[in-house]
């Protein structure tokens, strides 16, 4: 018995001193040693990246931090929140009115791509979810969220997503959303804080950004109003002064097009009066119908803004229908108690919509703007004033003076004609004379009728007034007077059918002038010699085009015309130009129009 435990303590002392399992054991130490050590080494790579991912923030914020242009800022961000959290593809959606996103701004897409896209986002699927709930989303696969919409075609494929707002103020001014890590692998919850830091850090440099344009903005205002004022007092022509004001206008704002609308015809129409920008040729003296939200702006004294205007079903004609816009925002000039006028400025399609610290900044500049033409108004009353005054004299020397020589000298005529009736040629001489003397009379009583008369709007006033009156608001749509002289008893010897149907006519072609003609100078004549009634309109415009075969206003014309039995001419014009005749026989009733 005392054998076998010494047998089997000599046995397990074997055990315990053998050499395999001592290996074994230093070989599991020894892996257990690897073990630590590798998840230390992955422990301090982990604490250095996200070392370095904080430098890279604090660098990043930084750099948006100093950079004071709002556009280039809004760029930076991007581009700073793509190389903090390692991802491939970044945009900033900056939030218009209603939630919509207003401007997209990309990181990681190439020109190309993005044109393949189209159209940037609306605020649908993912993008809306962030955007009615301001939060941070870390997502890892896009796709597979149940709000998910998926891509447009062109657009690459995205799977790890990664989204937070950028708060100005406590009021969300958009969102930040990155996709696909560059390593594959998903956004974790540093990455999420590390974004949501560089938002904080993002919402106080826009708001910097914002102030500081603002207060550049206002300087520049100050010393637009000091200039305007400078130009009201030296006496400036209005039309300068506002043209000037367009060009200030769009320099500020950046627009690609800025109109001055104002109306003609007692305010039934507007007229583009004056326009900056390289499409002003082509919107110059257009009229807008009621259907533009120049005129809607216009009618209620509200700004009427447009993300799309060429595409917007509010709007129909108008600058639209020769130039394709985008952008747009339309300012009242005036109060709501008197519009003077509307304000349109424009952008080309695919730019981001104006903010409203620039609608408030071209709101200001209406105010200006109505300054201008309030002025422009009252010099023009009280010139109107002395022209009635200067008229009012010549009218009382004609006839205290002129017409009674001319008279005197006809009776003496008389007299010394009942002296010569043994001299047969002489006393028809004499008789022609005094025929000619008593019509130069009549000619000059009509004249000083027509000197004395006022402007009144109602249809007692005679045809001379009316001719005045429709030369005087062709100048808002021709952008020029035009030159008018009348010859004849047009007050007296003129019909009132004759005389409605001359004024259509003369309405009919200045209006045609204004849309076709690109004229500089227009000359009318009205006449009434003999027994004829005759309107000549001629300008140095292109000239009737001859491909357009469709010339319902020329038909209605030559319509009028033959009505009262007489005809149309149209002739061209040496070197550039067309003659427009219309002529008509007087019948013997002289119907005071």
């Amino acid at each position: 018995m005392a054998l076998r435990q010494h047998e089997a303590a000599s046995h397990g002392g074997d055990a315990v001193n053998d050499p395999s399992n001592t290996r074994r054991q230093d070989a599991d130490l020894r892996l257990r040693m690897d073990a630590l050590l590798s998840e230390l080494q992955d422990h301090v790579q982990h604490i250095r990246s996200r070392r370095d991912q904080t430098l890279i923030l604090l660098d990043a914020v930084v750099a948006i931090g100093s950079d004071l242009d709002l556009d280039e800022l809004l760029r930076r961000i991007v581009q700073a929140a793509v190389d903090v959290v390692d991802a491939r593809y970044g945009a900033l959606g900056v939030l218009g009115e209603e939630g919509r996103i207003r401007q997209f701004i990309t990181v990681g897409m190439d020109e190309e791509t993005i044109a393949r896209i189209g159209h940037y986002p609306q605020g649908h699927g993912i993008l809306g979810l962030l955007i009615r709930e301001p939060s941070s989303l870390r997502l890892e696969d896009l796709g597979a969220h149940p709000e998910a919409v998926g891509f447009p075609a062109g657009h690459p494929p995205m799977r790890s997503f990664l989204g937070s707002p950028v708060q100005v103020r406590g009021k969300v001014f958009g969102n930040l959303y990155l996709t696909d890590k560059r390593d594959d692998a998903a956004f974790d919850a540093d990455d999420e804080a590390v974004l949501r830091s560089l938002a904080a850090a993002a919402g106080v440099a826009i708001d910097n950004a914002r102030l500081y344009e603002e207060s550049r903005l206002r300087e520049r205002q100050l010393a637009v109003g000091a200039d305007l004022t400078r130009a009201l007092l030296s006496g400036e022509p209005p039309a300068r002064i506002l043209r000037s004001l367009a060009d200030t206008v769009r320099t500020m704002t950046g627009a690609y097009l800025v109109t001055l609308a104002l109306p003609v015809d007692e305010g039934q129409q507007l007229v583009v009066e004056t326009a900056a920008g390289p499409a002003a040729a082509q919107v110059l003296r257009l009229p807008l119908s009621s259907t533009t939200l120049a005129a809607k702006a216009f009618a209620t004294g509200q700004t009427i803004s447009s993300d799309d205007l060429s595409n917007d079903p509010r709007a129909v004609g108008g600058s639209t229908a020769v130039v394709d816009l985008g952008p747009a925002f339309f300012v009242p000039v005036g109060g709501r108690e008197q519009v003077r006028g509307v304000l349109q400025v424009a952008n080309t399609p695919g730019r981001a919509p104006f903010d409203e610290t620039m609608v408030e900044m071209v709101k200001t500049f209406a105010d200006q703007v109505a300054l201008a033409l309030q002025i422009a108004e009252h010099r023009r009353d009280k010139e109107q004033i002395a022209l009635l005054g200067d008229r009012d004299r010549i009218a009382r020397d004609l006839h205290d003076l002129v017409i009674q020589r001319l008279f005197a000298d006809g009776l003496t005529l008389q007299a010394t004609l009942g002296r010569l009736t043994d001299r047969p040629d002489v006393t028809e001489r004499l008789g022609r004379v005094i025929d000619d003397l008593d019509d130069t009379i009549k000619i000059m009583r009509s004249t000083i009728y027509g000197l004395q008369q006022r402007e009144r709007r109602d249809s007692r006033r005679g045809l001379r007034a009316h001719l005045a009156a429709a030369s005087e608001t062709a100048t808002a749509t021709l952008g020029f007077a035009p030159a008018l002289r009348m010859t004849g008893l047009l007050d007296t010897d003129v019909p009132a059918q004759h005389a409605e149907h001359l004024l259509a006519v003369l309405h009919e072609a200045l209006s045609n002038i204004a849309r076709h003609a690109r004229a500089t100078a227009v000359e009318i004549i009205a006449e009434a010699t003999g027994r004829t009634l005759r309107l000549t309109v001629t300008d140095n415009g292109r000239g009737i085009d001859p491909t357009v075969t469709r010339r319902s206003g020329l038909a209605n014309i030559r319509t009028r015309a033959e009505e009262l039995g007489g005809h149309l001419t149209l002739t061209d014009r040496r070197p550039t130009g067309t003659c427009l005749e219309w002529a008509v026989p007087l019948s013997g009733s002289a119907d005071s129009p």
